[in-house]
């Protein structure tokens, strides 16, 4: 009969935290994806200025301008998501605060009963929830840990994701740009320069997943060249009409 004991002399080998893929992604995952986004919807947009048979002084506007809408409206969108949510923290923070300040002796039994119900002895637990209440500020970062989930000395910059979406973005939606602006007058180098990015932006963002990297580089080089057809099909159905 096989055991899963462990052999004399030998230990189970277990993981350190520090191993483990940062599953929040970090700065990596905002940085990626706000410059997949700007070239997915640059690369589209030009495309479907090109399939109307427009001319390439219009292709290079309509790139630019889509540069600077996208990157802008990026960056309001992260600014203010951002800042509603650091004020919503900020607000339960100090609702916190005040009960803090009210019912000490009520915080401190609900912070005893939380760590009681994860398995910590109700003794043991009230002398850790005791010990942790003895400092104002440290009680307060415990209790918004512990109840919030947040930490109040790190909560996020919304000037911080706004800039990083805006450059990010902008970086993105200059890929597509960038041969035109060089003189080009197809759309065949636009397109190469805009496949490649989307295939390193997606073999990146397997850092950050259990995916390999060249299944996220050709899902996303897969997705980003349907958005470009269909934008290419469409500008060449309206461009007929129109014309």
């Amino acid at each position: 009969m096989t055991t899963l004991e462990p052999e004399a002399g030998h230990h189970p080998r277990v993981p350190a935290a520090g191993h483990h893929r940062d599953v929040n992604g970090g700065w990596l995952r905002p940085a990626v994806f706000g410059a997949m986004d700007g070239l997915v919807s640059n690369v589209a947009l030009m495309t479907g200025v090109v399939g109307g048979a427009v001319s390439n002084s219009t292709v290079v506007i309509t790139g630019l301008a889509g540069l600077a809408a996208g990157a802008c409206s990026m960056a309001a969108g992260e600014y203010t998501s951002v800042a509603s949510q650091r004020e919503l923290v900020q607000a339960e923070i100090e609702v916190e605060r005040l009960e803090l300040r009210r019912n000490p002796q009520g915080e401190l039994a609900e912070l005893a009963q939380l760590y009681a119900s994860r398995g910590v002895d109700p003794d043991l637990a009230r002398e850790v929830a005791r010990q942790l209440s003895a400092d104002p500020d440290r009680t307060l970062e415990v209790h918004a840990r512990e109840e919030l989930g947040v930490d109040p000395n790190d909560l996020p910059s919304p000037w911080v994701a706004a800039g990083s979406s805006f450059v990010c973005f902008a970086v993105g939606a200059l890929l597509p740009l960038l041969p035109y602006l060089l003189g080009a007058t197809s759309l065949l180098p636009a397109l190469l320069l805009s496949m490649a990015g989307l295939f390193l932006c997606g073999a990146v963002v397997a850092r950050v997943t259990a995916r390999t990297w060249w299944y996220s580089g050709l899902r996303q080089l897969v997705l980003g060249g349907a958005a470009a057809g269909v934008t290419y099909l469409l500008g060449a159905l309206i461009g007929g009409q129109v014309g």
